[in-house]
């Protein structure tokens, strides 16, 4: 297996592991909540440090990814320190033990949002196509794979639910640390850039502003859809409980279906053109659901929401990639904090909405963010910033209809 090749199981274990810890922390929140004696007001507020902890995270994995060792050495530890400390949050002996875990947890969430990304943008470089919705895939494959683990009945098998964590998280963090560590890309940003959009610049910053937006749209989309979709499904549609959770089930099931067939799209069709289909099936989606008499239907309006929208964030972090390729990793991580804009958005504002009218009327929020992302979709074109780089194989296709020779990015 050729270097490059071993760099992208590596990465793609990243992803899945990061996307199995996640999801298997918070498909256990009750129990850890259970565990302490406490309200979901404070789960809530332990949720938003890990946040603001990940924004912190997603600083370090910038200043070590200039040093010598790169993007890889912030991955790997990034994932190491998940290993320790998801762990933690469920076998901490205090509560004040417990959130201290949370926090350090953010940040090592920060640090491996941004260094996978990394390495996922570098890789993607090295094979000169587009890869970035199939290290997605894995991330969508690990999560589901956390929520199958969490349904496991605990009491058939004499182990707490929160043991899971314990039994789970850290080798699959760990392993995919070591995988970081020996086979990830070591090529590092070049020095600090100026943060400006004017002639001679190194880094388009209002082009990655426009991504920004595109960014906070989806978080809180995807946000507020795996946290409230249940709730809607519950309280609005009067669901039954065996199929309340299948609204965020088929989401994710068809944004995992729709990544695993991305890149292909990308290059037929470019970036463009595939983030504003896939933000106006999305829009379609929750059109759906907004309107639904019943729960079934909703649910099948989560799935088309699912099938479009999958697609979104991994285009961010590509297009974020080639707008400056000597500084992607500094563009990645900077774009990489609006990440956590969104999520506390959906998370936050979608309730609120739902409480203070109905969750119907709440769900208008991300079918109106999802008509933001088509109205932007034009920055995904990722235009270079200087001459001497490649042309953009994920670009939009020129007006010439003849074909295109790829050429690594």
């Amino acid at each position: 297996m050729s270097a490059d090749a071993r760099a992208r199981v590596a990465t793609s274990g990243a992803f899945a592991a990061q996307g199995f810890a996640l999801m298997l922390l918070l498909t256990n929140l009750g129990s850890v909540q259970d565990r302490y004696g406490v309200d979901d007001d404070t789960i809530s507020y332990a949720i938003l440090g890990v946040l603001l902890a990940a924004a912190l995270g997603t600083w370090i994995a910038d200043r070590v990814a200039r040093s010598r060792g790169g993007s890889r050495a912030a991955l790997a530890a990034g994932l190491a320190l998940i290993a320790l400390f998801v762990p933690l949050i469920a076998l901490a002996p205090t509560f004040a033990l417990g959130v201290a875990s949370f926090a350090l947890y953010g940040v090592a969430l920060g640090m491996v949002d941004a260094a996978s990304n990394m390495q996922a943008v570098a890789v993607q470089r090295a094979y000169g196509r587009p890869l970035l919705s199939s290290f997605y895939a894995a991330w969508s494959a690990g999560g589901i794979a956390a929520a199958l683990l969490s349904a496991v009945d605990g009491n058939r098998l004499a182990i707490e639910p929160v043991t899971l964590i314990f039994l789970a998280a850290t080798p699959v963090a760990l392993v995919a640390a070591a995988l970081v560590s020996r086979d990830g890309r070591r090529s590092h940003d070049a020095a600090p850039v100026a943060v400006d959009d004017t002639p001679g610049s190194h880094v388009p910053w209002r082009s990655v502003g426009v991504l920004a937006i595109a960014v906070i749209a989806y978080f809180a989309i995807d946000n507020g859809t795996q946290s409230w979709s249940t709730t809607y499904l519950e309280k609005t549609l009067d669901s039954a409980s065996w199929m309340a959770p299948l609204g965020a089930a088929a989401y994710l099931g068809t944004t995992l279906a729709s990544r695993l067939v991305g890149d292909a799209s990308v290059r037929r069709w470019g970036r463009v053109r595939v983030v504003r289909a896939a933000a106006l099936v999305g829009a379609g989606g929750f059109l759906v659901v907004v309107a639904a008499p019943v729960a079934f239907v909703a649910v099948i309006g989560f799935a088309i929401a699912g099938a479009g929208l999958g697609l979104v964030a991994p285009l961010c972090f590509a297009t974020a990639g080639v707008l400056a390729p000597d500084h992607a990793d500094a563009v990645v991580a900077r774009l990489n904090v609006f990440n956590y804009v969104g999520t506390l958005l959906g998370a936050v504002l979608l309730p609120l909405i739902g409480t203070a009218t109905s969750y119907r009327v709440a769900f208008t929020l991300p079918l109106v963010l999802a008509l933001v992302i088509a109205a932007v979709a034009g920055g995904f074109a990722g235009r270079r910033t200087t001459s001497t780089d490649a042309s953009d194989p994920a670009s939009d296709p020129a007006p010439d209809p003849a074909p295109r020779k790829e050429i690594p990015a």
